[in-house]
């Protein structure tokens, strides 16, 4: 068994272990800033690995210092809707910008790039139909009748 002076070894003085529910917590505040667009999905994916990894209490008020304290107001989004919200207006921003529409120039090289991958998909998406049309096997045109003459 360990000794539990050299189990808390490099411990600030006085600092306390954190729970698994006081890491919940801190991961419920931080995915309720990113809904609210306070932190980016990037920094929120790197502040839950910093709740992942902390083993106290002080490590955990670290992450989100800079986050307010607000209670969620009742019949407010919980646990990854918010994320998802925030992914969601994402996407939109970068739709609207890739058509021209929003205020960010983009390349025509990303221009072409998004047609070549819509006609593949549409290419794909016909030859799927067809086969499914005509039917999957290794009877050929036999199941058919096309091939009886």
């Amino acid at each position: 068994m360990a000794d539990p002076v050299s189990a808390g070894e490099g411990a600030p003085p006085g600092a306390i272990r954190c729970s698994d529910g006081e890491r919940e917590q801190t991961r419920s505040r931080l995915a309720q800033a990113a809904g609210e667009g306070r932190i980016t999905v990037e920094e929120l994916d790197d502040r839950l690995a910093l709740v992942a990894a902390a083993r106290f209490r002080h490590e955990l008020d670290a992450v989100a210092a800079d986050l307010p304290r607000s209670e969620r107001p009742p019949g407010a989004a919980a646990g990854w809707l918010p994320i998802l919200a925030t992914a969601r207006r994402q996407l939109s921003a970068d739709a609207t910008a890739l058509v021209g529409r929003g205020q960010v120039v983009v390349s025509r090289r990303r221009r072409w790039a998004v047609f070549v991958a819509a006609v593949a998909v549409a290419l794909i998406f016909t030859a799927l139909v067809l086969a499914a049309v005509h039917g999957f096997g290794d009877e050929g045109l036999d199941h058919h009748e096309l091939g009886r003459g």
